[in-house]
């Protein structure tokens, strides 16, 4: 009986003390906007140089699975925005910035961009431009390059989160660039550049993302369409359309327009002084 006790106890007190342990450590939060400097240590990067000097760095999505589009309570929400489960079998790369002046005029030999700057995104580029770059980019350099699906880009914007921004229920001008002049739910009026600025000028997403709010329209590969009643695996939009898909909003966009589930399209041709891009690098 006296050896009986003694286990209980010491169940007893290891129990204790994990919970103390667990109680110190806290809880985590349901929705973090941004990432510890530890998180960035974990987070799987590649680089790809391009030309002398100019790279892309890259950054692994992992595999998941989210809710894609908005809820019904959403304010600013389209009724295109269906929620629905969506699973992306594989990991993949994606570019930590938009495409830069520097990197599309290093591969392309030229830089359509209103206002010029090596470090700002490349702007006046359409769907058909963004798509030849990819192309020009897997012909040199080997693997797979290509823009993300339309899944693709907003699980990659979310990175975990569910409100309608990677900063939470609401988004300022210290976060992203965009008319600061209009507010979105609780926030407040900020600045209005009336500009995009260099890339990488905010904190990153969860995932090590940079401006997958505002700045300037990021292209999709997929074309506009509806979105399915249920849970789909690694979606790439309709066979045909009119419009290609673009994310994310822009420097002239109200904060509405730069929501994570926010979607908007135009004809593939169509070229806007703040339509840019990001890429997409599969794994091998």
């Amino acid at each position: 009986m006296k050896s009986t006790t003694k286990k209980i106890s010491g169940t007893l007190f290891l129990c204790i003390l994990v919970c103390i342990v667990c109680g110190l450590a806290g809880c985590k939060s349901e929705e973090p906007a941004g990432k510890s400097e530890e998180q960035e240590n974990q987070l799987n990067t590649k680089e790809v140089e391009v030309a002398s000097g100019v790279l892309i760095r890259f950054v692994e999505i992992p595999m998941g699975r989210f809710m894609m589009g908005s809820p019904s309570t959403e304010s600013g929400r389209h009724a295109d925005e269906t929620r629905h489960e969506v699973i992306l079998s594989k990991p993949f790369y994606m570019g930590v910035t938009e495409v830069t002046q520097a990197l599309y005029e290093a591969v392309m030999g030229s830089n359509p961009s209103d206002i010029k700057g090596p470090n700002r995104p490349v702007d006046k580029v359409s769907w058909d431009d963004a798509v030849a770059f990819c192309d020009k980019l897997t012909q040199t350099q080997g693997g797979k390059f290509r823009l993300p699906t339309e899944a693709e880009w907003e699980y990659a914007c979310r990175a975990g989160t569910t409100t309608p921004f990677n900063t939470g229920k609401t988004i300022s001008t210290d976060q992203a660039n965009y008319d600061g002049g209009v507010t979105y739910g609780s926030g407040t009026k900020g600045v209005e550049r009336r500009e995009y600025i260099d890339v990488a000028s905010f904190s990153q997403n969860r995932f090590g993302l940079y401006d997958m709010h505002g700045n300037v329209w990021e292209w999709c590969s997929d074309w506009l369409g509806d979105y399915p009643q249920g849970p789909v695996t690694d979606p790439h939009g309709p066979d045909s359309g009119s419009d290609r898909v673009r994310r994310g909003g822009s420097w002239f966009s109200f904060p509405g327009f730069c929501r994570s589930a926010e979607r908007e399209g135009n004809p593939p041709d169509f070229r806007g002084n703040y339509f840019g891009f990001r890429v997409v690098l599969d794994l091998e």
